[in-house]
């Protein structure tokens, strides 16, 4: 049964006093109300301001496969912007997804967030590149429905031959050919003791004007249709000697499956912190928990190895190895001049039409073939 104490102050008093903590609840209730008003509003007016910028340009959306941080990226985005004629878009992956192949995350929560790259409305996502041009393209994040061009890269390192099949930046293309909409993939042929941080601003040098044809002749309806162009930058860009129109080629770099010990193995501790270390401290409680008990009760604490055999799990006992693999560069045969990788290391910038269908392959490459040709001889537009 509940008691009520009585009530000490006089009646007139304490009406008084619940009229001006109304009022005062009432006071603060709207002006927390006109705040996140003030809040919404501010919000829209900026996220609406980001999403639309001018829709008198033509949309274009980046992506790669490193990640929205990387200077491939980066600089592509910083040139696009700098020119003025584009809705210049980003949605690129978190973190590096490079090797990712066409891999799309299901029956997982990606997050997306806002990143700062001025004049551009760009956002980073916890998924692979495929990720960010499905969601882009799916009116779920950005205003637009469709971009005229989606560019996938500036990418490090060649995804010329055999590379295509897991490469993230052409993954990308390919999604968007897929989804139906126009694409280029560029990458650079990075090669470590030669390459620096400003062979990425001499790469967006060198494609700026393919990119500009192709926005030119997309919106004249002459651009090839069933394929992308997957674009690759000698090591030098400054030095190339000009476009040329290739195929792809069976090469690839030399898979190199390196054993690695234990106790170098950086990915280890991560596994023991994850798996073992959960059972050791299942184990700990168990053990807490029964010398808490016993000291209760007043007896001797009864032996923990049922709780013990939960915790730390017999197949943590089984022997693990460890690998990591790297790709080695191999020396390129003499070979055909008109396939990818050759023309790349001939020091030419490789054009490659890439198509999903192999019965369209011989189409595709006339059509490539021909739109290259006629750029080539009008000049590409700076």
């Amino acid at each position: 049964m509940t008691t009520m104490k009585k009530n000490m102050f006089p009646p007139g008093l304490v009406n008084n006093l619940q009229d001006v903590l109304s009022k005062k609840g009432a006071n603060k209730n709207e002006q927390k109300q006109q705040k996140d008003d003030d809040s919404t509003e501010t919000s829209t007016s900026s996220s609406t301001a980001g999403n639309e910028n001018d829709s008198s340009k033509p949309v274009v959306l980046v992506t790669n496969s490193e990640g929205v941080d990387s200077l491939g990226l980066v600089y592509l985005v910083q040139a696009l912007v700098g020119l003025g004629l584009y809705n210049v878009n980003v949605c690129a992956p978190h973190s590096d997804k490079s090797a990712s192949g066409h891999s799309l995350t299901i029956l997982e929560t990606i997050t997306v967030t806002q990143a700062e790259i001025e004049g551009a409305t760009a956002y980073e996502v916890t998924g692979t590149t495929v990720d960010c041009v499905s969601l882009a393209l799916s009116g779920a994040l950005f205003s637009w429905t469709k971009p005229l061009l989606v560019i996938s890269g500036i990418n490090r390192g060649s995804s010329s031959g055999h590379h295509m099949f897991h490469s993230g930046v052409i993954a990308g293309s390919r999604e968007a050919l897929i989804s139906g909409v126009p694409s280029l993939s560029i990458s650079l042929n990075w090669k470590r003791e030669e390459s620096q941080e400003s062979d990425f601003k001499d790469a967006v040098a060198v494609s700026l004007p393919l990119i500009n044809a192709a926005l030119r002749d997309i919106e004249k309806g002459v651009f090839p249709k069933s394929c992308f162009l997957s674009i690759e930058i000698p090591t030098s860009p400054k030095a190339n000697k000009g476009f040329k129109l290739t195929k792809q080629s069976m090469w690839r770099s030399t898979p190199c499956w390196q054993a690695v010990p234990a106790n170098r193995n950086p990915s280890a501790p991560h596994f023991m912190g994850n798996q073992q270390s959960l059972g050791l401290q299942l184990a700990q409680l168990g053990r807490d928990a029964s010398a808490a008990g016993a000291a209760r009760r007043g007896t001797t604490p009864r032996n923990n190895e049922e709780v013990e055999s939960v915790g730390a799990a017999k197949s943590d006992n089984k022997a693990r190895k460890y690998f990591r693999l790297e790709f080695l560069d191999k020396e390129m045969e003499a070979t055909d001049d008109e396939l990818d990788f050759k023309a790349l290391g001939n020091g030419f910038i490789a054009v490659t039409p890439v198509s999903v269908s192999l019965q369209l392959e011989s189409d595709v490459q006339t059509a490539a073939s021909s739109w290259i040709s006629g750029v080539l001889s009008g000049g590409a537009e700076q």
